[in-house]
């Protein structure tokens, strides 16, 4: 007795080798994608605009801008904290664009080891 499988399922070699040139167009598209998300630049800003950091698609932070009128040598942890809220709220926006333009190609397909 044979077993069928279901319309769809199976296939034999043509099926795979088309799967296989997806996954192939699949993984080309998502380089190219990453490679111009690494080039991009990003700026965000903390304190009102008194720190502000420019950083690229690869999480490098570019340049660090501080406003004067935040620099208070008696009190730098207040400082502190703006360039860590900048500099982490900069690192969000990098990983939420990275994130949203792979789901795009992936369409929200999660494999692991992708990314």
């Amino acid at each position: 007795m044979k077993a069928r499988l279901p319309k769809g399922m199976g296939g034999g070699p043509q099926n795979m080798q088309s799967m296989i040139r997806q996954a192939q167009k699949m993984q080309e598209e998502m380089e190219k994608t990453q490679a111009e998300l690494d080039e991009k630049e990003y700026e965000t800003q903390a304190g009102g605009g008194a720190v502000k950091v420019k950083i690229n698609g690869k999480k490098e932070i570019v340049s660090l801008e501080i406003s004067p009128d935040i620099v208070d040598p008696e009190d730098i942890e207040t400082l502190s904290d703006v360039i860590l809220a900048a500099v982490n709220e900069a690192i969000k926006t990098v990983e939420k664009t990275n994130s949203e333009a792979m789901n795009k190609i992936t369409g929200n397909l999660n494999v692991p080891g992708i990314f």
